[in-house]
């Protein structure tokens, strides 16, 4: 049944029926002058077990009192009537089955406009009364003492009540608050999702618990807050929706603790990234460009990794207070900040900065450099120039740190981080980061500067223990190569020689050491010098290998494969002669590519073992190619497939004899070999 509509009432709700009274399920029965029952209600036919037919007209002692109580009964009856006194208390009742229940009751006269008296009796059960009183004095006290905030808010989400914990969150008095919005009271945090949060509660009746909002309330307008705001619908037992009822608990230590759990698990992940990002290869540039990535984003809107230009080059570099530091620029990364890509120096250029810039400073005390909040007098000893200072202020730089590249107690330069998206300046937390980033990436740049240091110094060696050759010799153009190993830093033991000789022929050779380093080298150039003197004296090919192999015998048990061949332009002839050395491949006008059919022999050094001479037919245009097995065998290949791959890459159009070698090179050459290539191709000319 729905409640009637009251046209003065314009919609106000408080007109609506409450559910209290029908909670409590109150009872009224009225009694004439002489005690009987005239009037009796539905619930009093539920409280006291007698229908209306049953009670009417019956003497209300008589049905209800024990005898005992009969007396007590007459003498508050006659108060009531006689003086108009009201009386209120409990009263042991007998109901129509026999049994006892403790009423409570409001007994007061009534008058009507004859002129005669009746007693109005306000009757409920006492134990539904003590526990609604229970209920309403723990709500009370819960309320009142409750260290949560605690409000109610009508269905137009004004309030009606807080508490004083409530008061307390919000800095606000409750008389302010009351009749308020939540938009009113608190615009400072996030009234939309708060407001939206209501209404769906409001219109569903799902409560919602533990919504975040984080924001500033009147009570602490200077520090950030984060409370957990639970929404319950509040219905009276007609089901009438009557508001919300809120519970805020102030959560900002707990917010604070998983923020910083959450940048210790975000270091840890950054950290555990760069141990496996950073010095995947021994390249310096590489490794400094690994050490790039992972600061960007993650650290910072643009990096860049700086080593002094001193150490670069193997030596040592010491500043004083009042010198410039000579840097390198290793690399640069930018998260969208193109003004200041542009302000860093580019990858592989020299700069100097001055003694009063902070990169500087870092390099110098091995110590970070931290400025939280750029100012504009800042940029001028952030950047290198001027210039570079004007775009650093057009990118928004904000924060800058630069963090030294320490390994084995040595500075080698710096990691310069700035901030131009990223709001939040730098902050100790960060300088932790970026220190355990650096210290990491250091000892990794410090491994591939002496190994790219190592290698540069072996290849220095490596050629030149190598021959220079003239590009035409005995009727052959000849063009060569040397490439050293890919995946190690020692000297190899591959060589070639062209070696003039008598009557307008040459010699040409290509060996192999096996092994690697010093010694390997060292052999290699013995042998070399060995091959040069018994080349001139005119020694077949087969001989001179034997010569070749007793050399090799005495070398701290060396072994070497070689092929030796003797070109003379007179004969149109190549003498050939293999010690365990994989075969030449000869390159004929109008005919397939062939590797040349000769006995292999045993490498030099095996001893006792005899080697054979083979003539060859060549005419002009004819071409010979040697090389060394870092050529063409891998570790996953079968060696018959990667020499057909030779003979199918030297089948194609005839080409500069320069451009051959670089296409062999670049395409059967694999970067991580671990063994070194040499390369010899020869060309017949056209007899002069």
């Amino acid at each position: 049944m729905s409640a009637p509509e009251f046209p003065w009432a314009d919609g106000d709700e408080s007109i609506r029926p409450s559910g209290l009274l029908d909670v409590l399920r109150v009872a009224s029965v009225v009694l004439d002058a002489r005690g009987r029952i005239v009037l009796w209600s539905p619930q009093a036919e539920e409280l006291f077990g007698y229908t209306a037919p049953e009670a009417l007209g019956q003497y209300a002692a008589r049905i209800m009192v024990h005898e005992q109580h009969v007396d007590l009964v007459i003498k508050l009856f006659a108060d009531v009537m006689h003086t108009g006194q009201s009386w209120a208390g409990a009263f042991p009742v007998r109901r129509k089955d026999g049994s006892t229940r403790l009423v409570e009751f409001r007994n007061m006269r009534l008058l009507d406009d004859q002129g005669d008296v009746y007693a109005l009796g306000l009757c409920a059960d006492q134990s539904t009364v003590r526990q609604l009183e229970r209920d309403v004095a723990l709500s009370t006290r819960m309320i009142a003492q409750s260290p949560n905030g605690l409000a109610v808010l009508d269905t137009d989400m004004r309030y009606v009540s807080v508490n004083p914990a409530m008061e307390r969150l919000n800095g606000i008095p409750a008389s302010e608050h009351i009749g308020r919005t939540v938009r009113e009271v608190l615009p400072h945090l996030d009234v939309d999702g708060m407001e939206a949060a209501i209404r769906e509660v409001l219109e569903t009746g799902s409560p919602l618990v533990g919504h975040r909002v984080v924001g500033h309330t009147p009570a602490d307008p200077d520090q950030e807050h984060a409370l957990s705001i639970s929404l319950y619908r509040l219905e009276d037992a007609l089901g009438t929706v009557l508001g919300v009822a809120v519970s805020v608990a102030d959560v900002t230590d707990q917010h604070r603790a998983g923020i910083e759990a959450e940048t210790a698990r975000r270091r840890l992940a950054v950290v555990a990234d760069a141990s496996a990002r950073i010095g995947t290869t021994l390249e310096l540039e590489r490794t400094a460009l690994e050490l790039a990535d992972v600061a960007v984003p993650e650290l910072a809107d643009v990096a860049a990794v700086d080593l002094l230009d001193a150490v670069a080059e193997g030596r040592r570099s010491s500043l004083g207070p009042a010198e410039s530091a000579v840097i390198r620029a290793l690399a640069v990364r930018a998260d969208n900040a193109p003004q200041a890509l542009r302000a860093a120096d580019s990858p592989g250029q020299v700069a100097a900065y001055g003694p009063d810039r902070l990169v500087t400073e870092c390099v110098r005390t091995g110590r970070p450099v931290l400025v939280a909040e750029v100012q504009d007098a800042d940029l001028p000893r952030i950047a290198r120039s001027p210039e570079a200072a004007e775009l650093l202020a057009g990118a928004g730089v904000h924060s800058y740190l630069a963090v030294p590249l320490i390994a084995r107690g040595e500075v080698l330069g710096a990691l310069d981080l700035k901030r131009t998206r990223n709001p939040l300046p730098f902050t100790e937390d960060d300088l932790l980061l970026a220190r355990e980033l650096a210290s990491r990436a250091a000892v990794q740049i410090d491994n591939a500067r002496w190994y790219q240091n190592a290698r540069n110094t072996a290849l220095t060696l490596q050629r030149s223990l190598l021959p220079s050759h003239p590009r035409v010799t005995g009727g052959l153009e000849v063009a060569s190569r040397y490439q050293p190993a890919g995946t190690t830093t020692e000297v190899g033991g591959d060589w070639f020689d062209v070696i003039p000789l008598e009557g307008g022929r040459t010699a040409l050779v290509v060996g192999d050491v096996m092994g690697s380093g010093i010694t390997a080298a060292a052999t290699m150039g013995r042998l070399r010098t060995a091959t040069n003197t018994l080349a001139s004296l005119g020694l077949d090919p087969a001989r001179l290998l034997e010569h070749l192999d007793r050399i090799t015998e005495g070398l701290d048990h060396s072994i070497a494969t070689c092929v030796y061949a003797v070109h003379d332009p007179q004969s149109r002839q190549c003498r050939i002669a293999n010690a365990g050395h994989l075969p030449p491949a000869r390159l004929r006008e109008g005919r397939r590519p062939e590797l040349l059919d000769l006995p292999t022999g045993a490498p030099l050094g095996v001893g006792g073992v005899a080697f054979s001479t083979t003539t060859i037919d060549l005419s002009p245009g004819d071409r010979l190619v040697f090389y060394t097995d870092g050529l063409v065998e891998t570790r996953q290949d079968p060696l018959d497939e990667r020499l057909e791959a030779l003979l199918g890459l030297l089948g194609g159009p005839d080409r500069p004899l320069e451009e051959v070698c670089d296409l062999l090179l670049r395409t059967l050459y694999q970067p991580d070999n671990p063994d070194d290539v040499a390369l010899l191709i020869a060309r017949v000319q056209q007899p002069g």
